[in-house]
């Protein structure tokens, strides 16, 4: 099962690495399209629409993770303009976009780490939607 799970990563990783090379536009937003899908499942594990699963949470922490470590990447210089909702400002304050985009990623492992049932998912959740609310705020276009 690991051996798996660590192939399809590798797989994805790889798609991921060259839809980024050739449009790091479409694979941001791909990769929150992602995020906003684990995002919905987290919520409807915490609001009892959906059974709590402790697998299902490490899942959606380990993606927010991996979204983490892929995201500062998606952000060259040659994407500033075209469909994108990202505000200018991740290019003049790069280095703190990317200090935002690992203090998520960091959370969302602290996280991890912590739950253990749905109780503690939904006290872990709370800092990592946090990051997710301020990151949009700081650095993506209203609308």
């Amino acid at each position: 099962m690991l051996r798996m799970v660590l192939a399809a990563t590798a797989l994805v990783i790889g798609v991921t690495a060259v839809t980024a090379q050739q449009d790091p536009i479409a694979a941001r937003k791909a990769l929150m399209k992602s995020n906003s899908d684990e995002g919905r499942i987290a919520r409807e594990m915490m609001d009892g629409k959906r059974p709590y699963n402790n697998e299902t949470a490490q899942k959606v922490l380990a993606a927010y993770q991996d979204t983490a470590a892929k995201f500062p990447a998606l952000f060259p210089d040659n994407s500033k303009t075209g469909d994108t909702r990202a505000l200018p400002v991740i290019w003049e304050k790069k280095a703190e976009f990317n200090a935002a985009v690992a203090k998520f990623g960091a959370d969302a492992k602290a996280a991890a780490a912590k739950t253990k049932d749905l109780d503690s998912f939904k006290a872990s959740m709370s800092e990592v939607g946090r990051n997710c609310g301020s990151c949009h705020d700081a650095w993506r276009k209203k609308g």
